[in-house]
């Protein structure tokens, strides 16, 4: 059986046990998580979402996707989070959710973030594509709101090739998460009957979101060992944060005690950084801009507003390689090529 079966269930459940995430619902993309997050959520036409421009087109997509209008605040310069005081600002009686994103792995301010949201009524759904292994106040993200949302996609900590998962708190937002991904149909109640067809009857659109059980054996086997390689990466960005400390033209992102960064990438702000990067390019170490704000793309155009700090970050914003696949010789490596000026 190629498809949805019992290795996508055995991986949904060390998911939930070797990650601590709440329900995870395995789907074949992360773009699939948060559509189907705001849907469950009962998002749509006339809703609005407060969203961050700093992240992956497809947060601002899936806003998109169900008809509602997405909001855009702007966000720290010392992380790269969504700033909450301006999330503050921008509540309407039309706000339905908020959508944090942890800035390469980093968590926002999940507590600032959960209050505001329950004092207004909200619904939080957490993108953390990019954040699997990190930890807020000690809790794993993907157990702290309504809904979270992971990618596997190829380049991720962990991968099926592709494919995401839907965190959901409530057992009610799960189970129809769980129906959703799979056209509506309740496959646990859909049995065959005699003729051989699954008797069901659909009320309300579902989607073709559900991973298969090819992509979760790959899902599994790269589970093993997970942990491991997310320690070798906060190693690394702790002796990148040491040794470029004190180091001028650099300046580290901020983070603080109550978070753990899953150091998707690591990255901090660079003075004349086109002279970094080709120094770098020249002495063999890549280094890249991720993501330049996804307000400014055409499809957002009637939404734009204005976002000086997230304009100021992406500016100066760079990335270095950051990844459990580098040997302490090419991390020293790395560290001595930028120590040599730019």
């Amino acid at each position: 059986m190629l498809s949805e079966g019992k290795l996508v269930k055995e991986f949904e459940d060390k998911l939930a046990s070797d990650l601590g995430w709440i329900n995870p619902v395995a789907l074949n993309s992360g773009t699939s998580a948060l559509h189907l997050a705001l849907v469950v959520a009962g998002v749509g036409k006339g809703d609005e979402v407060i969203i961050p421009s700093q992240t992956f087109i497809a947060t601002g997509l899936a806003v998109l996707y169900v008809g509602a209008t997405p909001v855009f605040v702007d966000i720290e310069y010392a992380t790269g989070n969504i700033d909450v005081a301006d999330i503050a600002k921008k509540i309407t009686t039309k706000t339905k959710a908020i959508i944090p994103v942890h800035w390469n792995g980093y968590p926002c301010d999940m507590k600032a973030i959960n209050l505001l949201a329950k004092k207004n009524g909200l619904i939080v759904i957490e993108d953390a594509a990019r954040a699997l292994g990190a930890t807020y106040e000690n809790k794993p993200i993907g157990s702290l709101s309504d809904f979270t949302c992971f990618s596997f996609q190829a380049i991720k900590h962990l991968t099926t090739g592709d494919g995401g998962a839907l965190c959901c708190k409530s057992a009610k937002a799960y189970e129809e998460a769980q129906i959703l991904r799979w056209f509506g149909i309740d496959r646990a109640k859909a049995k065959p009957s005699i003729l051989g067809e699954r008797v069901f009857s659909i009320d309300r659109i579902g989607y073709k979101y559900h991973l298969n059980n090819f992509s979760a054996a790959l899902g599994l086997a790269n589970l093993n060992g997970i942990k491991k390689r997310l320690t070798r990466r906060q190693k690394i960005a702790k002796k990148y944060k040491i040794e470029f400390s004190k180091l001028p033209g650099i300046t580290l992102f901020q983070e603080d005690y109550r978070r753990t960064s899953a150091y998707f990438l690591f990255g901090f702000h660079v003075e004349r950084r086109e002279d970094f990067i080709q120094a770098l390019k020249e002495r063999g170490v890549p280094t890249t801009v991720d993501t330049l704000g996804v307000a400014r793309h055409p499809v957002f155009a009637k939404y734009k507003i204005q976002l000086p700090v997230n304009d100021h970050f992406n500016e100066t914003q760079i990335n270095i390689p950051c990844h459990d696949a580098l040997t302490d010789e090419e991390v020293k490596y790395i560290i001595a090529s930028i120590k040599k000026g730019w």
